[in-house]
Order: structure tokens, then C-alpha cells, then sequence
């Protein structure tokens, strides 16, 4: 292939052209992100794409199929389902087309409406898992955005309380996937909580209730006794019953005789027992271990469509930063959208939290690159066999990358260093000549040759 006559210039010309133009004279932006927004830098990312391919192996490997909506939806779509204060963070706005429309605050609204949708194409139980990006203006702290990726997993059109148990299952194994020994599922009913508030004569109140009970770790029970009685109108004999029931701690069995006792002659308080129940007969059976779960009665999870079983995960080295894992069972969201009865159940991992918390605890690798090995640009005349070799690494399942420039050997190296290559390889005129390879050992600083036949090897047992 050849240029026209005529066309043809040297690249060091045309690289003279370029750096002898003049910019244009126009006012400098200054670079900034919104506030609760974030940019992720490739070591940040590639530790989050790496979440991202763990949480989808995870579920899929429980039969959950991918599925994907709208980041925008129609606001009558999501007002209403997560609470007046879900209500308050929704990022609303007229289109173009003068709609009145929100950006989804999380994953969960959004499947209502497509189960409601597509239901006779799916058909039930519906299993799906869905990871995708959803805002909140709410105050932003340490691992909280206003923007933030969630990854989900449902069970739609059931009320098998196997399913429940799966999502627990699907939990366990998926943080001990990413590399946690030190984690707790913590779980509880919404039909223990609200027998009890039927027996207390607080049925009607039972939202407000539910989140002062949610607010009991952080702030105390003496100031969520106030905020039940000057709030939300519970006497002070009443709010001191349910925190009581809150409060109680011990080992899960003892503790569900204890609730069968308090809740007697509550049918949908007994049901919450009873399904809490088979829930921690199975996990002891599946090999759960005991450490890893607890039935905590203050979990209450503030949003209004949970309606049974309701999980909340924390880390073990890390509690601080709250619950990194959370969902429950929604038996009537579906129910604005359709007549049919579409149960469901499931959880949510937030991403972006529990990034924030494995870099805190140094579970986050340093580099910023998803390539293992690099390749010198040693010699300009060989820049055809390096780039054989790095297809030929490639095809071994070893990510490669050749630098661009033919620059001094040091140059290179810094760069590999600072992005964060595990080795790198080198070869100039008299390598090829003997048909070997100069392997640097960027974490040891070792070097060693090999010969080509043996270099793969050699680089496997090297990057791992």
C-alpha cells in the first residue's frame, strides 16, 4: 500500500507542522466533579470491574439472568415506593418532551415495573440479576455518592420461603468470594416487627415506628424513644415495648422460643417466627457457619415495599462503614403496576461502599493496569516481533502490553513500576539471535533469561 504521489511526508514532518501550530485563545474550565460524584481512576476501576465479574459469576452460578432497564423512568414510576425520604432524593426533572421523569434510585423499583411489563414473557419464579448505575441526592460521607453503582439479584413470583434462603446463601457466598473470612448477614422479619406493633396497638404507625427502629445503632435508644413519642405518637410504655423487643440479643433458636412467647396469638407475627426459623435450620444444614449469621430484631430497613425477611450485611474489620449488602422480601410492589401477584425477593450489593472499604483495608490492588506483562521496545527494528510475542502471550491467557516508544530501557521500566506490571520482558539483537528472552521480575527486581520455548511458562509462574 503506498500514499498518491505527492502526499507523502516523513512523520517527523508532520509532527513539526502540529507542534508549530498556535493554540486558540479560549477560557480555561476549571476541572471539577459535582459534588457527591466521583471520576474512578484505573486502579480504582479495574478493582471494581473486578467486584463486578465476581458478583456476576456468583449469580449466575444460582441460575439469576442479566437483565437491564432505564436509568430514566416516568416519576410516577418511582414516587411512593421507597418512602417520603427516597421521595425527597430523587433526581426529578421535565424532558424535552415536557414528561415529568427521575433517574432511578435503585434497582429494585425499576423490576417491579419490568416484571409488570414482560411478565408473559419471562414467565415464574423469575430469576434475575441486574448491575447498573442509580443516583440519590442525598448527603454524601465516606463511601456514599450521589451516584453510585448497585449490584442486584431478585426472585420474582414466588413466596417460597426457599427463596429467602437462597438470597442469604447467594450473600454468603458471594462475600466469600471477593476474599472476606470476617463478615455478618445480619437478618429479621418484618412480620415479627409487625405482629408486635399490632399487639402494641401501633399498627397504624407502623412506618414511622419501623424507621426509628432503623435509626437505633446510630443514635441510641433513649433518643429513638423520644423521636417515637413526640413523632410518630407512640406512648412512652409503647416505644419502650418495641425497643425492648429490639434489644434482644443471644443465640438464634433461644431467641426465636423467646419471640414465640411475645408474639402468641399473632398470626403474622408467628410467621415471621416460624420462617426466621427454618431459615437457620437450613443454613446449619448447607454448612453455613454459625459466626457468619445473626437474627438482629433492630434491623427494620427503612424503606416501606419490605414486607417479610430483610438482611443487612457488615464487615467484621470494618463495621463502621454499615451495611455493604441489603434487600428483603417485597410481596405487594408489583401491585401499582398489575393485578397479578408478583412476590419477590432479593438483595443488593453496594458496590461502590464496599470498594471504599476494601481500600481502607488494603484489599485493593495498587495497579493501573489489567496487563500482566510488559514488553520493552527495545529495538525499533524488532517492533514486529514484539508485537508477535505479545499476541502469542495474549492466546495464553497472559494480558499484554507493548510500549510505544523506543525509548531508553530505565524510561520503560519506571513506567512498568509505576503502573503496576509484575514483569517485564526484554530482547534486543543478540536475544533474538539466541532465540531467548530477559525476564525482569518487577515485584523481586530478579532478572533471568530463558528461551522462547520456555518463556510462557516461566511467565505464569511469574504473574500468576
Amino acid at each position: 500500500m503506498s500514499l498518491k504521489s505527492g502526499l507523502a511526508m516523513p512523520i517527523s514532518n508532520f509532527k513539526s507542522q502540529i507542534s508549530n501550530q498556535k493554540p486558540m485563545s479560549r477560557p480555561i474550565i476549571k476541572p471539577t466533579t459535582l459534588k457527591g460524584f466521583r471520576d474512578y481512576l484505573p486502579s480504582a476501576m479495574i478493582a471494581r470491574e473486578k467486584l463486578i465479574d465476581t458478583a456476576r459469576q456468583v449469580y449466575r452460578s444460582y441460575g439469576f439472568s442479566p437483565i437491564d432497564t432505564p436509568a430514566l423512568e416516568h416519576a410516577e414510576i418511582l414516587l411512593g415506593k421507597g418512602g417520603d425520604e427516597s421521595d425527597k432524593q430523587l433526581f426529578r426533572f421535565r424532558d424535552n418532551g415536557d414528561r415529568d421523569v427521575a433517574l432511578r434510585f435503585d434497582l429494585t423499583v425499576p423490576l417491579a415495573r419490568f416484571a409488570a411489563q414482560h411478565i408473559h414473557e419471562i414467565g415464574t419464579p423469575f430469576k434475575r440479576y441486574h448491575i447498573g448505575t442509580v443516583w440519590r441526592g442525598e448527603n454524601t460521607q465516606k463511601g456514599r455518592y450521589r451516584e453510585f453503582m448497585q449490584c442486584d439479584f431478585d426472585t420474582i413470583g414466588t413466596t417460597s420461603n426457599a427463596s429467602d434462603i437462597e438470597t442469604l446463601l447467594v450473600i454468603h457466598d458471594l462475600f466469600e468470594r471477593l476474599g472476606f473470612s470476617k463478615f455478618k448477614i445480619r437478618v429479621n422479619n418484618r412480620l415479627v416487627l409487625n405482629g408486635l406493633l399490632q399487639k402494641l396497638g401501633l399498627a397504624d404507625k407502623s412506618a414511622g415506628v419501623l424507621r426509628c427502629i432503623d435509626k437505633l445503632p446510630k443514635a441510641g435508644r433513649d433518643k429513638v424513644i423520644a423521636e417515637m413519642t413526640e413523632r410518630v405518637g407512640a406512648t412512652a410504655e409503647q416505644a419502650d415495648d418495641v425497643i425492648a423487643l429490639a434489644e434482644l440479643k443471644g443465640e438464634p433458636f433461644a431467641m426465636l422460643t423467646t419471640l414465640e412467647s411475645k408474639l402468641a396469638g399473632n398470626d403474622a407475627g408467628l410467621l415471621g417466627v416460624a420462617r426466621l426459623r427454618e431459615l437457620f435450620t437450613t443454613i446449619v444444614q448447607a454448612g453455613v457457619p454459625d459466626e457468619r449469621v445473626e437474627l438482629d430484631l433492630a434491623i427494620a430497613r427503612g424503606l416501606d415495599y419490605y414486607t417479610g425477611t430483610i438482611y443487612e450485611t457488615f464487615l467484621g474489620d470494618l463495621p463502621s462503614i454499615g451495611s455493604v449488602c441489603s434487600g428483603g422480601r417485597y410481596d405487594n410492589l408489583a401491585e401499582l403496576f398489575t393485578t397479578q401477584k408478583l412476590p419477590g425477593v432479593g438483595a443488593s450489593l453496594g458496590l461502590d461502599r464496599l470498594l471504599a472499604a476494601m481500600e481502607e483495608l488494603g484489599m485493593v490492588a495498587a495497579a493501573s493496569t489489567p496487563a500482566k506483562v510488559l514488553i520493552a521496545y527495545f529495538d525499533a527494528n524488532h517492533l514486529g516481533d514484539y508485537h508477535r510475542l505479545a499476541r502469542e502471550l495474549r492466546a495464553a491467557g497472559l494480558p499484554a502490553e507493548v510500549y510505544p516508544e523506543a525509548v531508553s530501557l530505565g524510561e520503560q521500566l519506571k513506567y512498568a513500576a509505576r503502573k503496576g506490571f509484575p514483569a517485564a520482558v526484554i530482547a534486543g539483537d543478540r536475544e533474538f539471535a539466541a532465540g531467548q528472552w530477559q525476564v525482569k521480575n518487577l515485584l523481586t527486581r530478579e532478572q533471568v533469561t530463558v528461551a522462547s520455548a520456555e518463556l510462557i511458562e516461566l511467565l505464569r509462574s511469574t504473574v500468576g
